[in-house]
């Protein structure tokens, strides 16, 4: 996007000169400093572009997994997804967002579910279901389906989170948000690395977030109907138990294009001449995780989307 001052707003801009070319901030750069609220945003060249290029993929990738899965049980995913969406008290956004402020209020629904977009539909009841979590967990849902998941009393390498929640290693390493939750230690079977175990607070946050989904599903049979998430749930389980000859049917939309990283296609990073030692073990830690997807989308997936600044949502 493109940030520029209001025209029709003539007070003086407390920003330093560098920081704005001709009272205009240089194309897809920048930070929120110094920002009003009046000021106007527009899409760049390149987001013009992409405005142009997302739309139609959600028509195009819908007809392809009906084809894939069968146009009925499709259509059978959508209209559960319509009969609970549908009912949700408030107007979520049409995907999920990058941060989630648990203080953050959203105006009342007002839109019809009817024919939004499949990854909409299940964006925003993934939200709500997160809404509710959160509310009454120590720990936030994300945290709890990832690294607080796979963990327990006995060490794990901490260089096995990854591999076992299927994220990526920025998004399910320990950070500061993880601390009251682990215990990280040198590794003493190994002269590299650590072993990170839950912390007694770790183990009750887990043991809280086992007990919550359950309950918060029992909450939803109850207000939205027991039919209608019986068949939300079986028809999302469904996508994963359809095999074509001895692979998954949802695996087929897990195959990486020629020519990426997960495709074992490897090339410099910007800037650099040749491809690094470091650049080259990450390459091949994502063709692993990206086999196992396809092998065992069920296991290997991780349990809640996540935003990774390298790649976007997901793994």
């Amino acid at each position: 996007v493109k940030l520029e001052p209001d025209p029709a707003d003539a007070r003086p801009i407390p920003m330093r000169p560098h920081r704005l070319a001709g009272r205009v901030l240089r194309d897809g750069w920048g930070s929120g400093r110094g920002v009003r609220a009046e000021w106007l945003v527009r899409l760049t060249s390149k987001g013009s572009q992409a405005h142009e290029t997302w739309p139609p993929l959600f028509g195009l990738i819908e007809t392809r997994w009906e084809k894939r899965f069968g146009k009925d049980e499709i259509g059978r995913l959508r209209k559960s997804l319509e009969s609970v969406a549908e009912r949700l008290e408030f107007e979520l956004p049409h995907g999920l967002p990058v941060g989630y402020d648990p203080n953050e209020t959203f105006p009342p629904r007002a839109t019809a579910a009817e024919g939004l977009p499949i990854p909409t539909l299940l964006s925003q009841l993934l939200l709500a279901f997160r809404m509710e979590f959160d509310g009454e967990s120590p720990a936030p849902l994300p945290m709890c389906t990832t690294t607080l998941r796979v963990l327990g009393e006995q060490p794990l390498p901490a260089a096995e989170i990854p591999r076992l929640t299927g994220a990526s290693p920025e998004t399910s390493g320990i950070g500061w948000q993880h601390r009251p939750y682990v215990v990280v230690e040198a590794n003493p079977a190994a002269r590299r690395g650590k072993v990170v175990r839950l912390s007694p607070r770790g183990l009750k946050a887990q043991q809280v977030y086992r007990r919550l989904v359950a309950e918060i599903e029992a909450r939803w049979e109850t207000r939205f109907g027991r039919q209608e998430i019986g068949g939300l749930r079986e028809s999302l389980h469904g996508l994963f138990e359809r095999y074509r000859g001895d692979r998954p049917v949802l695996a087929e939309g897990l195959i990486p294009a020629p020519g990426t990283i997960r495709a074992a296609d490897q090339a410099p990073r910007l800037g650099r001449r040749s491809v690094g030692t470091a650049q080259r073990q990450r390459a091949r830690d994502l063709v692993t995780q990206t086999e196992e997807f396809i092998r065992d989308p069920a296991g290997a997936l991780p349990h809640y989307p996540l935003w990774d600044m390298n790649r976007g949502f997901g793994p």
